[in-house]
């Protein structure tokens, strides 16, 4: 059974630091080996010059992972991060962002998942991820 956007935004209110909290997250969708999250365009999130700021997508991109692992097992585990690499497309200025992360190996001790970042307003690509977990519990 799919887990549902209610139980993900409990995962995220809480498991989450009140950092990671602030960027205001929220899940879109779920799927068995997925997860979207949106990302709320903040001003107080944007770089000088008005694009989102790189370490507001990345840490987006991070927690879409976890909730992408707790949707796939059914529930909420102790994980940490062990890799995470991000490339940056083109900045994104005045839209949400829609963090989509998709599991491409779930096992009983590693978990990695590729990530899209989507400009919503544009549709536009704004940076990919990759994310490589070690599941605790």
């Amino acid at each position: 059974m799919t887990m549902t956007t209610g139980e993900a935004d409990k995962i995220l209110s809480d498991n989450f630091a009140p950092w990671v909290l602030a960027l205001n997250l929220s899940a879109e969708s779920l799927g068995d080996d997925r997860a979207t999250l949106r990302l709320p365009w903040s001003q107080a999130l944007a770089r000088e010059g008005g694009g989102l700021s790189g370490q507001a997508l990345m840490a987006a991109a991070d927690t879409a992972t976890v909730i992408a692992v707790s949707a796939a097992r059914g529930a909420f585990v102790p994980m940490t991060t062990v890799q995470q690499s991000t490339s940056f497309q083109r900045a994104v200025a005045d839209s949400d962002v829609l963090i989509e992360a998709v599991l491409t190996k779930l096992g009983r001790r590693m978990a990695f998942a590729d990530i899209t970042m989507t400009a919503e307003r544009s549709g536009e690509l704004a940076a990919r991820a990759s994310t490589v977990y070690a599941l605790l519990g």
